[in-house]
């Protein structure tokens, strides 16, 4: 009963808004290598104020309906093959937080949110947490992503969880910008920078609109030609960006950092709000 009252405590409404971030996640091995994207992700957890839970809209939770994570004990899932054993051995023992998710169900009103006692936490979460709160001392939930719901819909869904800003949740939203992975070029992974002239294309199309606040042509990112068909072939890695642009203010500042390609066709490129 007591941790139920101290966690009831600080969620109440904080003087500052919490930021939110998309992420780009890229390969799992990024969740137990030290390099400049988990570098990064060390840094953002050093710098913000503690979050009072994160919530993470993950790539790859897609479901029919819309869920959150309730259970108080999230099993750390490794959904991948053909990784080192290493990465297999992770766990990443946050606790998750029954009452937040049930707020956070509350919150959304313009359909019914389910609470889930199965999931846990995917690759797109704890490859990049176990990062930013490597105690596990922050409790962590995911929201699905509704894989039968367009653009739009996950937007204006995604509007309705700002009041987790003010309570001290930190949102994320974990994919990849440019996610093309049948076109990756294997042998040109290590090369720093290296992406396709249609990929690059699309990413600074895509980050003059973040930057200047133009929401409207990322959410109808599919008008933006063949660089966009190239580069988004299904959404699922897509539509973490649009979770964290609606959670924007006109007061929020907004900056880019880990701006890099991989093989190609494969954009690691990430921003902060507020």
């Amino acid at each position: 009963m007591n941790n139920f009252k101290n966690y009831t405590d600080q969620f109440k409404v904080r003087e500052k808004l919490q930021p939110v971030f998309f992420i780009g996640h890229g390969s799992p091995m990024n969740g137990i290598e030290q390099n400049i994207f988990s570098k990064k992700w060390q840094e953002i957890g050093k710098t913000i104020d503690l979050p009072c839970a994160v919530l993470v809209v993950s790539a790859h939770w897609l479901t029919k309906g819309t869920l959150v994570t309730a259970m108080s004990e999230p099993k750390t899932i490794h959904d991948f093959g053909g990784f080192p054993q290493e990465l297999f051995n992770v766990q990443y023992p946050a606790p998750g937080s029954p009452f937040l998710a049930e707020e956070t169900a509350k919150l959304i009103t313009s359909t019914n949110v389910g609470l889930d006692h199965d999931w846990g936490l995917d690759h797109g979460t704890w490859t990049v947490v176990r990062h930013m709160f490597p105690d596990a001392n922050v409790p962590v939930l995911q929201l699905s992503i509704d894989y039968n719901k367009p653009a739009t819909y996950h937007y204006n869904l995604a509007k309705e969880l700002y009041d987790l800003r003010k309570r001290g949740v930190l949102v994320i939203g974990s994919g990849n910008m440019i996610h093309n992975l049948r076109m990756i070029d294997w042998n040109n992974m290590a090369e720093p920078g290296f992406g396709f002239d249609w990929a690059k294309s699309l990413n600074e199309t895509f980050k003059k609109k973040i930057l200047s606040k133009d929401h409207k042509d990322l959410i109808e990112y599919d008008r933006l030609g063949e660089p966009a068909r190239l580069a988004i072939p299904t959404p699922d890695h897509y539509y973490p960006v649009l979770y964290a642009l609606a959670l924007m203010n006109d007061k929020d500042d907004v900056s880019i950092f880990n701006d890099e390609y991989v093989g190609g066709s494969l954009s690691m490129t990430s921003f902060r709000l507020g």
